[in-house]
């Protein structure tokens, strides 16, 4: 009996291998591409998911870039640290989750600049292509659009949490 259900079980995952080995493919048929081309990872949906992302959209200026990714950021960082911080039950823990967020708005900022500097060093030449983020200026513009997007709606969430009462 304990030899049919070993057989058994054996056949059972040779079958789910050959199975899963019709959707599962080395990525553009090479196998030393180090990537596997699932259905989840090669389908169109996500394909074109990633490709509205801001860091991989078409015409839009290093600005804008860094603007949409902060917006997005700065919003839904302010939510731990005014639920879980340690002042979350006194009266100003609304207040110290955004001055939390605010602080950590900056150090992520600060990050991006060490990050450019190290990358982009000095450089003063500068392509013909503004949308480029490989470059010093175009990293600048980047940087300043993710601080003052997250910022700005690390205040708006502010705003929303301290003026609606069912979030109170």
């Amino acid at each position: 009996m304990f030899i049919s259900s070993k057989n058994f079980i054996t056949n059972l995952n040779n079958l789910q291998i050959n199975f899963m080995a019709n959707f599962i493919k080395p990525y553009n048929d090479d196998p030393f591409v180090g990537h596997l081309a699932t259905p989840i990872t090669s389908s169109a949906v996500t394909r074109a998911i990633l490709q509205n992302l801001p860091a991989y959209r078409f015409g839009l200026t290093p600005l804008l870039r860094g603007l949409e990714i902060g917006l997005a950021h700065g919003y839904f960082l302010i939510g731990p640290f005014v639920k879980l911080g340690p002042l979350r039950d006194s009266s100003v823990g609304l207040l110290a989750g955004f001055m939390s967020t605010i602080g950590l708005i900056v150090i992520l900022t600060l990050g991006l600049t060490i990050y450019g500097i190290a990358t982009f060093g000095q450089e003063k030449v500068e392509s013909a292509n503004d949308n480029n983020l490989q470059t010093k200026k175009a990293w600048d513009q980047f940087k300043g659009g993710f601080f003052v997007g997250a910022c700005g709606s690390a205040g708006f969430a502010f705003i929303c949490l301290s003026s609606i009462p069912a979030f109170s």
